[in-house]
């Protein structure tokens, strides 16, 4: 006995008109119409599985993920950090609940990297919310004068550079997880910050 299994479809045959009438089906199912599962990638140790699509191409379908490259915009510089928490998603909190990773997810990742960049970059220690100057004494003189030339005339954001007290900074991953099994982003910085910050305080 033949028994008809639904399968999810992304074709529009099965739906009906504007007007609410009845569209005569031209064609039967074809593989090109159909739909998966979503990834629903959770935060865990990374697990991830190969689909075979159209045209033999691949997709990376990420199960779990624990970390992503992550870029500092203001400074040009990308990280490979550990993802923390999900702290917003703005299509469900069910989605926090659940701490699934997608495209546009506001999450929390470790700060160590960046900190250890900063402070390389421009020679001072960052303790707290406050810049203190780090211990120079075996350094040269050429060493000084270059990071004293790049704290000139520096713009500091001073609500972003606060999050380094609590060793966790915000970001958005900018990658599909389910299509391309990674989870990469960037740092929130100015009003964007500002913005997500009270999005996750509510």
């Amino acid at each position: 006995v033949f028994r008809s299994v639904m399968a999810i479809s992304r074709d529009s045959v099965h739906k009906r008109k504007n007007t609410g009438g009845r569209v005569t089906r031209w064609f039967s199912k074809r593989r090109h119409c159909i739909g998966r599962p979503a990834a629903n990638t959770k935060l865990g140790a990374k697990k991830t599985t190969v689909v075979t699509g159209r045209g033999g191409n691949q997709k990376f379908r990420a199960l779990r993920l624990d970390s992503g490259n992550f870029s500092w915009a203001t400074e040009v510089c990308a990280r490979k950090v550990r993802i923390l928490e999900v702290a917003y998603n703005a299509t469900s909190n069910e989605l926090v609940r659940t701490k699934t990773l997608t495209k546009g997810t506001i999450c929390y990742v470790e700060a160590t990297p960046f900190r250890a960049f900063y402070e390389q970059k421009y020679g001072v220690q960052l303790e707290g919310k406050e810049d203190t100057a780090t211990d120079v004494t075996n350094k040269s003189e050429g060493w000084k004068a270059k990071r004293e030339s790049r704290r000139e005339g520096k713009s500091v954001d001073e609500k972003f550079m606060a999050q380094f007290a609590n060793g966790r900074l915000l970001a958005m991953i900018s990658s599909r997880p389910g299509q391309c099994g990674r989870a990469d982003g960037y740092l929130l910085e100015g009003r964007e910050l500002e913005f997500y910050e009270r999005k996750t305080h509510k």
